[in-house]
């Protein structure tokens, strides 16, 4: 067969580019950790490259068979550079490569991230009159995927296939792969309609690559609907089909459908892995369901499925959810016994639970034991911290985090300083707060509703309503769309000062607006009424809340 409308193919798809990629930077401090792994690969590299040494130098020339051990156990240690020096050896020595050769060199430039170099292999291939096999072209494929290039690889693809070649399932799993990767979910679905029956037969690994994408777009019911259609071609779920509906189902809210695939699986004899396991946990302890999540963990350890840092971390987070910290940090307290480490986010999670529970010096105790492990904070620990110090009205030492975050190089995000901005409100230091808010502005933080919210209450309650209302009537210039919240705030600020007419009008405008009224908006303005004798008033409105289903008749 003649190669050369598809060497044309190759040239076409890629102008070459010889930029070599970043070597990957290791911090100095896992030196320690990795030196004894590095030195046995290297001295097994290096034995590997004295192996290839003799035999190149042997009289006569082994056959390239020999050559292609060495180089293919050099690219199973990921020493792809290595492999593609010793390969530019054999060609200056004379040594013809052979199609397992060139697969080789294909692989190590792909895994390099030089993709145009393993399309000038591909081509010197089809120019000595090789054929290249399904192993040549997955191994092009893969590389186009691990470099995102998914309109290259769908281009080889349909040019492969224009010239009769074919491709096999682990092909057509790398091609959706890198579609799903990309977000292109529904390029993905399209190309297993395309390829189904006519070119393969669809297996388990392209529909559950399918099924995860399509759960983390939160399309569980066409999801669910591909499932079925395994079912209905025969093709067996294994555990990963079920656990990426599992998650899908507990993203969304529906628990019950998530718990019933669970126990099909179950009768279906497929062993749950901890990460099915731990799904399940967390889904259970977000809904502050805590002792269903602990039925789900003794089912776990039944089946001598070993809990990891994961599960744990749920765990102590549905713990802290429910106000339950002292049973969340014994489970915290007894991880090293357990066999798994406390990682950053344990130690997040019991800070923000003890700061919820206002035990903020038992947090810092955490905190600072984290700095003493190595473990370092990041932005939501130090939130937690400086959230619970600013509730407690402890300002200078929230402030102080917030400059060791500087320090640290973590960058305090509007979270950070809303905790700050709402603390200096309460205390009446309306001032500092403004202040604040232009100081963060002017580092390119942009406030929030809620940041908002914060100074409108903090200046109607330090009596500076007229601030409180251009700040309001700017939020609506600029186009906010404003929420029950701030209305309310607006509300209570104008009742605090007599205004109910205003208060009224602004009722009206916010329904105007699309905005409903809460029960709290309502009772503010009521109490306000009743308060100063206007008793027809406040009874219209109560008339009008229990309209609303807002209050029992």
């Amino acid at each position: 067969m003649s190669f050369s409308n598809l060497r044309c193919v190759v040239f076409s798809l890629f102008i070459p580019n010889f930029r070599h990629p970043n070597p990957k930077f290791i911090p100095r401090k896992m030196f320690s950790r990795l030196r004894d792994h590095e030195e046995e690969e290297e001295e097994d590299k290096d034995n590997l490259v004295f192996s290839f040494n003799r035999l190149l130098h042997q009289n006569p020339t082994p056959p390239i068979l020999q050559f292609n051990k060495i180089l293919g156990s050099l690219v199973k240690a990921n020493h792809y550079s290595t492999a593609a020096s010793l390969h530019r050896r054999l060609v200056l020595t004379g040594i013809a490569s052979d199609l397992f050769t060139f697969n080789i060199l294909i692989n190590c430039f792909c895994q390099l991230g030089l993709i145009s170099l393993s399309f000038s292999v591909f081509a010197n291939i089809l120019k000595k009159g090789y054929h290249p096999n399904v192993i040549t072209f997955n191994t092009i494929i893969k590389g186009l995927c691990l470099k995102a290039q998914i309109h290259q690889e769908l281009h080889f693809h349909d040019k492969l296939v224009a010239l009769g070649f074919h491709l096999n399932q682990v092909s057509y799993g790398t091609l959706i792969n890198g579609l799903c990767k990309v977000g292109e979910t529904r390029a993905a679905l399209q190309l297993l309609r395309q390829v189904d029956g006519k070119l393969v037969q669809p297996d388990v690994v392209m529909y559950n690559i399918i099924i995860d994408s399509m759960c983390k777009d939160k399309l569980v019911n066409e999801a669910f609907d591909l499932y079925c259609e395994m079912l209905a071609k025969r093709i067996s779920p294994d555990v990963v089909t079920y656990t990426a509906l599992i998650s899908g189902f507990c993203i969304v809210g529906k628990l019950k459908e998530a718990i019933a695939l669970f126990n099909k699986m179950m009768l279906e004899n497929i062993n749950s892995d901890v990460y099915t396991f731990s799904i399940l946990v967390d889904a259970f302890c977000k809904e502050g369901k805590v002792k269903e999540a602990k039925n789900v963990f003794a089912m776990m350890m039944k089946k001598d499925t070993k809990p990891d840092i994961v599960t744990y971390n749920s765990l102590m987070d549905g713990y802290c959810l429910v106000k339950k910290v002292n049973e969340a940090m014994d489970i915290f307290n007894t991880l090293t016994q357990r066999g798994v480490s406390a990682n950053v986010r344990s130690y997040t999670i019991m800070i923000n639970g003890l700061c919820k529970i206002q035990m903020v010096d038992e947090a810092i105790n955490l905190f600072e034991q984290m700095h003493c492990r190595n473990i370092i904070p990041d932005v939501v620990a130090y939130n937690s911290l400086i959230d619970g110090l600013s509730k407690l009205g402890r300002i200078s030492d929230a402030i102080k985090l917030i400059d060791e975050m500087h320090d640290r190089g973590q960058s305090p995000d509007i979270i950070t300083y809303n905790s700050l901005l709402d603390a200096l409100c309460k205390k009446h230091y309306v001032e500092e707060a403004i202040a604040l808010l232009r100081k963060f502005k002017d580092q390119g933080i942009q406030p929030n509703l809620y940041t908002y919210n914060i100074l409108i209450k903090g200046l109607c309650q330090s009596g500076r309503l007229k601030n409180a209302q251009e700040v309001f009537q700017n939020l609506l210039i600029k186009g906010y769309s404003l929420d029950v919240h701030t209305y309310t705030v607006m509300i209570q600020g104008l009742c605090g000062k007599g205004l109910f007419d205003e208060a009224l009008a602004l009722l009206t405008k916010m329904k105007g607006n699309g905005c409903v009224p809460n029960a709290v908006t309502y009772e503010i303005i009521v109490r306000s009424l009743f308060y100063k004798g206007e008793n027809d008033k406040a009874e219209k409105l109560l008339r009008e809340m229990i309209a609303r289903g807002l209050l029992e008749d």
